[in-house]
């Protein structure tokens, strides 16, 4: 990944988010030592593929971090879910928890773990922006999946009640 794909802070133009092919990094990181955020940063991957979503994700954070060595995801946030990849001739652990599908856990090192905010494929420009800038505020004290209810960006998988049911509990008789 090119130095100019990777945002540092500026917005990107909504042309830009157009263009952005399923692989491609789009990433905001929080990586000053003080580390106060819930969130260390955001992800907007474009699509539910990992296998082609995931090494444009570990590249870039390769280049700012040093070598991941495991990748924390919810199963049901994606299409497959391999135990490993191999990525720039690196094998990347990959484990399934139920950290819901609005985060992703990435560890550098044995102890070292990063939380990212996982922006959801079909968030529109503007909303993938604005929920990327919240979850790398060091001030930031919302959990990622309000930080997708307050920007209006949906979950990556919304989820199902149910039959009978609607979200204010059981149908009435």
């Amino acid at each position: 990944m090119a130095e100019s794909d990777i945002s540092h802070g500026a917005e990107l133009p909504d042309a830009f988010h157009a263009s952005v092919r399923a692989g491609t990094a789009l990433l905001r990181l929080e990586t000053t030592r003080a580390r106060e955020g819930i969130l260390d940063g955001a992800w907007w991957p474009r699509s539910h593929d990992i296998a082609a979503e995931l090494p444009g994700l570990i590249s870039a954070l390769t280049e700012h971090l040093g070598p991941v060595t495991r990748v924390g995801l919810d199963a049901d946030a994606w299409e497959s879910l391999p135990t490993r990849l191999v990525i720039d001739d690196r094998v990347v652990h990959i484990d399934s928890f139920p950290v819901g599908d609005d985060t992703v856990l990435i560890t550098r090192g044995e102890q070292d773990y990063f939380s990212l905010l996982v922006v959801p494929p079909h968030a529109t420009p503007a909303a993938a922006r604005a929920a990327m800038a919240k979850a790398v505020r060091a001030d930031n004290p919302d959990q990622a999946r309000q930080i997708l209810i307050d920007t209006g960006t949906g979950r990556a998988h919304p989820i199902t009640e149910p039959p009978g049911t609607d979200q204010d509990g059981p149908a009435p008789d």
